[in-house]
C-alpha cells in the first residue's frame, strides 16, 4: 500500500512538471543553499543579438584580485567554448588585449560585436590534500568564488550595448579539487544564450 501511495504522489508531481524541469529547479535551490556550484548574472540591459551576428571575444590584461596565478586568457577561452554552441561566427584573441587593441582586431576581422571580458576577482580556497599540506590553515578551507565582468560593444560604433557582472560560488558538495576557473563555463553558457533571447 505504501508503494502505491508513493507511486501515486510521484505521478501527481510529474504531471505538474517535467523531470528535466524538476532537475533544474532542484539544482538551482541546492546551489542557492550552497550545496552545489552557483552563479548570479546581473545585466545592465536586455540586449538581444541576431542569430547570425559575428562575435569576437577578448580578455583584458587584468589579473584577478586574490588569484594572480589564473591562466592569462582563461575567461576568453571559456567564453569562446560557450559561444560556439549558439553563435555560428565566433573568434577569440589568442592572448589578453587592451580594449582598443581588441576593438581594432575585431574590426580588422569584420566582426559585428566584441565581448570584452575581465576576471575581476577570485578566491581559491583549499580543496584538496595537497593544498591543505601547503596551507594547513582552517580559514583557507572552503568554497571557491569568482567575479567576471563582461562588456558587449558594437564594433562599428564602439557603443556599449550591455555590461554584465557574474558572481560564481562553489558548492560544499563540489569543492574538492576545484579552482575558480572550474566555475566559469556554466554562467558564460547561460549569458551567451541570453544574448540570443533563449
Amino acid at each position: 500500500m505504501r508503494m502505491v501511495l508513493i507511486a501515486f504522489c510521484f505521478l501527481l508531481l510529474s504531471g505538474c512538471m517535467k523531470p528535466s524541469d524538476m532537475q533544474q529547479q532542484a539544482s538551482y535551490y541546492m546551489g542557492d543553499a550552497g550545496l552545489l556550484n552557483h552563479y548570479r548574472i546581473q545585466r545592465s540591459s536586455t540586449w538581444v543579438l541576431q542569430s547570425d551576428s559575428k562575435l569576437y571575444i577578448a580578455q583584458g590584461h587584468f589579473l584577478p584580485v586574490g588569484e594572480p596565478y589564473a591562466r592569462p586568457n582563461v575567461v576568453a577561452e571559456e567564453a569562446f567554448a560557450a559561444a560556439v554552441e549558439v553563435f555560428p561566427m565566433v573568434r577569440r584573441s589568442t592572448q589578453p588585449l587592451g580594449l582598443e587593441e581588441a576593438l581594432l582586431e575585431a574590426k580588422g576581422f569584420g566582426y559585428d560585436y566584441l565581448l570584452y571580458t575581465r576576471f575581476a576577482a577570485a578566491e581559491d580556497s583549499v580543496g584538496s590534500r595537497e593544498e591543505w599540506e601547503t596551507s594547513e590553515q582552517w580559514g583557507d578551507v572552503g568554497r571557491d568564488r569568482g567575479v567576471l565582468q563582461l562588456m558587449l560593444l558594437e564594433v562599428g560604433t564602439r557603443h556599449l550595448v550591455d555590461f554584465a557582472r557574474i558572481e560564481t560560488r562553489g558548492g560544499f558538495l563540489q569543492f574538492y579539487n576545484a579552482s575558480p576557473d572550474d566555475l566559469l563555463r556554466p554562467p558564460l553558457q547561460d549569458y551567451t544564450r541570453q544574448l540570443l533571447g533563449r
